[in-house]
């Protein structure tokens, strides 16, 4: 129900964890092993020659820059676009309000519920309950239709079947106060959290 990007995040994340990993073995071998170290020195040096022999070669006519810095400014500036229309995506498809309608034939007016409502409604409800680690409540946009996304942690012993079914009607209960049947999605799952919890489990 969220508009995150999540296979572009976990590619990137593979990408910056692995060159993470590639850089922290090459700078314990430079540190431990002699022969890497001779070699980083003798290929640094070839890469620095060759940079300032490009450099040399692609001056601005009258200047002694290269065009090459032009370049990888420009690039640089593509980049940042990039990073920020990729940070402008994290959490796309939250809404604000889950009813919003008009109706001047009986009442005229707007009725307006906020998401917040049907969020604390269903937290409050669902927080009396031993058998949960945690609650989390949020409200999304899918396709111009609010909609909510439920997420609870159960304790070791729960049945997935028996919960699903305890929120389900948590939520046919919201619906009748809100007038509108919600699209909802309910999402079971144990994190460190359950697993650790010192609080009496239910078998």
């Amino acid at each position: 129900m969220n508009g995150t990007p999540h296979v572009l995040n976990r590619i990137l994340i593979g990408i910056l964890g692995l060159a993470l990993l590639v850089t922290g073995i090459l700078l314990v071998l430079l540190a431990t092993v002699p022969a890497v170290g001779s070699w980083w020195r003798d290929w640094s040096t070839g890469v620095w020659d060759h940079a300032k022999f490009l450099s040399e070669q692609t001056r601005i006519p009258g200047r002694e820059e290269s065009w090459l810095w032009v370049a990888a400014a420009a690039i640089m500036i593509v980049l940042i676009v990039l990073m920020v229309a990729w940070v402008a995506q994290q959490g796309k498809g939250r809404a604000n309000l889950l009813v919003s309608e008009y109706d001047d034939a009986r009442t005229p007016g707007n009725v307006s519920i906020g998401g917040s409502f049907a969020e604390q409604a269903l937290k409050a409800a669902l927080a009396e309950r031993t058998d949960l680690a945690g609650i989390t409540v949020a409200t999304f946009d899918v396709r111009g239709i609010p909609g909510l996304k439920i997420r609870v942690q159960p304790r070791q012993g729960v049945a997935p079947h028996a919960l699903a079914d305890d929120i389900s009607r948590l939520v046919e209960a919201l619906d009748m106060v809100v007038g509108r049947k919600t699209p909802v999605l309910i999402h079971i799952g144990v994190g460190a959290r359950a697993r650790f919890s010192k609080a009496e489990r239910v078998r």
